[in-house]
């Protein structure tokens, strides 16, 4: 075996957190870069490749800085560390420095990114009037740009949450639905909702929804309207046409903040339709106080399983095109 890779750190029960439970993060850390590592007292020994021994060391160091900023990990910070070192191209940025350097403060939570993309992001949604965020599922666009609606509201710098999506079936029509209005079009809503449960709580929302602070609002509904100090939300955009968008984004008041959010790998529309949001994007694109931030298949961070499958589906879809291009 080669000659190990050493860190010493000063505090042993940080590094008794930082190997985690039966030494589960170091067991996620050797899974993700091939190394073995080996704990004893407050010193480590990283076994492997030269490279990824150095970016363990680099992740491990940077674990520990965070704990002793008071911080407990989890899975989730573990593989966010490893996630962001291994995407790092400047050398002077650090995962620490990564996943500290934005904060979204809600009622409930206190949400920072994940990876290079996701501190992009809620940089760009907590300084431009409009925010584009285009990308696979799991990357957490849409929980991410819901979280900073709640901050602003529950902040006080804008009056109203407006939340939307485009309403597109397969089959029935909405007007065909048994209920009332709000039954026939919360399904459509509902992973905002389940961002809104984990951000401000069922009941407080509900409260806010029936007092007019938020407000759900189909996309068909808000031609002619001018929507003032106010945060609104277009989710599912890819499902949106070039008419459709250009209605919404032309909603926007003074005061008011517009978020976009859509995935353009998972359009519903009839093929052969232009889709909203890459018109928009191709029109908007690189305009003053307009920002665009797009995740890839490595920004996923649900089950690891989702990076995969988002990658064999991406991977399909450029062979198929390429084969069209033949």
């Amino acid at each position: 075996m080669s000659t190990p890779l050493q860190l010493t750190l000063p505090n042993n029960k940080l590094v008794a957190e930082l190997c985690g439970r039966q030494d589960s993060n170091l067991q996620l850390i050797e899974d993700s870069l091939g190394v073995q590592l080996v704990a004893r007292g407050n010193q480590l020994a990283i076994f492997g490749a030269a490279d990824q021994a150095r970016q363990a060391k680099l992740v491990l160091e940077d674990l520990y800085k965070l704990l002793e900023g008071g911080q407990s990990l989890s899975p989730a910070q573990v593989e966010a560390a490893l996630r962001v070192a291994g995407g790092l191209l400047d050398v002077a940025m650090r995962p620490a420095d990564v996943l500290t350097s934005q904060t979204i403060a809600t009622p409930l939570i206190k949400l920072m990114p994940r990876s290079q993309t996701q501190a992009r992001y809620m940089q760009a949604l907590q300084t431009a009037p409009l925010v584009f965020g285009a990308g696979p599922a799991g990357t957490g666009k849409t929980f991410i740009a819901a979280a900073q609606a709640v901050q602003l509201l529950v902040s006080r710098q804008v009056k109203k949450l407006v939340l939307t999506r485009p309403v597109v079936e397969a089959g029935e029509k909405l007007g065909f639905l048994p209920g009332t209005f709000e039954e026939k079009i919360d399904p459509y809503l509902r992973p905002l909702f389940d961002a809104l449960d984990d951000t401000l709580g069922r009941e407080r929302w509900m409260k806010m929804r029936e007092g007019g602070q938020i407000e759900i609002a189909p996309l068909a509904y808000m031609r002619g309207r001018t929507i003032s100090d106010s945060v609104l939300l277009l989710d599912e955009a890819q499902n949106t046409t070039p008419s459709q968008m250009k209605l919404f984004l032309t909603r926007m008041g003074e005061g008011s903040r517009v978020f976009v959010t859509g995935d353009l790998s998972q359009s519903d529309l009839p093929r052969g339709m232009r889709n909203g949001l890459k018109d928009a994007l191709d029109t908007l694109e690189g305009l003053r106080g307009i920002e665009v931030v797009k995740f890839k298949e490595t920004d996923v961070v649900r089950h690891p399983l989702v990076s995969t499958i988002v990658s064999a589906y991406a991977e399909k879809e450029r062979q198929i095109a390429m084969r069209l291009d033949e």
